[in-house]
């Protein structure tokens, strides 16, 4: 490669906050790599707090290009419009154009709100502050009233949703409606605890039920029944940018860009695809997206990144699950540690030891990045072992 490369990381969310920084850090000694970082935002946001904004708690205000002094990493706060693979060119805005040698995509996803009618007009989503800001006012206004509030989707998200706001607001009645029973992915002890803090929290679960249509005042179950709701909150499946496949770069009927087993995408070697926007699979099967997940794709991303503009070989990505962390309001929550695959190992913890556990899986980002500037930091905690070693499923 050319010793002068221009790297451009599309996406400022975990993944590619990380890869930018870990990047300047593995190339600080080439001469010539220049690295920039593109966002439509300047504010960092701490995907895994939404849920604390919507029940009226205040964040830190991180700033990006704050997180990068010292880097050397240029910062670009725009959208990102359009991709040329030919060109080797990105547009923001409609207007500017940077061209790169190598590309990182990190554009995440976001709640899909498009799969049932009246999710995208009544229902409310923690994407960003500002959505779940819109949910925290609306929490409030229907607490007045001693309204009901409905979750949407018992996965992790959720599930630590539904036990925030009922926390915060012990005078809303709160349901979480799901396909699944909530904390199915969990060992029988750890599901256990995590029933009785629902019921604790006097969080009514409507189990095996799938949502149909969202009203205004209610939401509408496959077996007809109207579960009233003077709030919605809609958190199950997920979408990605359509950039990648409008760009003509190889996707998965997801929109979720194909992969190599170096994270490079399969039609385009130059564009390296990291966190939610990536199909990664790997021998036990395929990733899915969560910040555990993420970061080390970014970590793995950047080495590769360094060692090519080297011009030296690299190894396949390995990686494996070890925990599910689950906040259950401030003052309680339950990690599930698991095999590399997810599914449930015999150990979990609970209560306080469990609280001090997801506060410091959830600030680890940050620290990672203050500390990645001086340091490889890693956040491969398993590469999964044996189970990461055969071909890919």
């Amino acid at each position: 490669m050319s010793s002068d490369h221009r790297i451009v990381v599309i996406g400022g969310g975990y993944t590619g906050v990380f890869s930018a920084i870990r990047l300047a850090h593995r190339t600080r000694r080439i001469g010539g790599v220049r690295i920039t970082l593109v966002n439509p935002t300047a504010r960092f946001v701490e995907r895994l707090r939404m849920h604390q904004i919507a029940a009226g708690q205040e964040l830190a205000d991180h700033r990006i290009p704050d997180l990068l002094t010292g880097t050397g990493v240029s910062f670009v706060e725009g959208t990102v419009t359009a991709i040329d693979p030919g060109a080797r060119r990105i547009t923001v805005d409609d207007s500017e154009a940077l061209a790169y040698d190598t590309l990182v995509y990190a554009l995440g996803s976001a709640t899909d709100t498009g799969r049932v009618p009246g999710a995208d007009t009544h229902a409310f989503t923690l994407d960003s502050p500002r959505t779940a800001g819109r949910l925290s006012a609306r929490l409030t206004e229907v607490a007045a009233s001693g309204g009901t509030v409905t979750v949407c989707g018992g996965g992790l998200t959720g599930i630590e949703a539904a036990t925030e706001i009922a926390e915060s607001h012990p005078g809303l009645r709160v349901t979480l409606i799901s396909l699944d029973e909530p904390g199915s992915m969990m060992g029988a002890k750890a599901r256990a605890y995590l029933h009785r803090a629902l019921d604790r929290l006097g969080v009514t679960v409507e189990s095996g039920a799938r949502v149909t249509k969202v009203l205004p005042d209610a939401v509408e179950l496959a077996d007809g029944r109207l579960v009233r709701s003077d709030a919605c909150l809609w958190t199950t499946g997920v979408k990605v940018s359509p950039l990648a496949s409008d760009a003509g770069i190889a996707t998965d009927d997801r929109g979720l860009v194909l992969v190599d087993a170096t994270l490079r995408s399969v039609s385009h070697p130059e564009i390296h695809a990291i966190g939610d926007a990536a199909a990664v699979r790997l021998a036990w099967g395929r990733l899915h997206g969560t910040c555990q997940s993420g970061l080390p794709t970014a970590q793995y991303t950047a080495d590769t990144i360094a060692r090519l503009v080297r011009g030296k070989a690299v190894k396949p990505f390995r990686f494996g699950y070890f925990h599910q962390p689950v906040s259950l309001g401030r003052r309680d929550a339950v990690i599930q540690f698991t095999k590399p695959d997810e599914t449930p190992r015999s150990l979990h913890l609970t209560g306080r030891s469990a609280v001090v556990y997801k506060e410091t899986v959830s600030g680890s980002p940050l620290t990672t990045y203050r500390f990645s500037k001086r340091m490889n930091v890693t956040t491969i905690v398993s590469k999964g072992g044996r189970a990461t070693r055969g071909p890919v499923a």
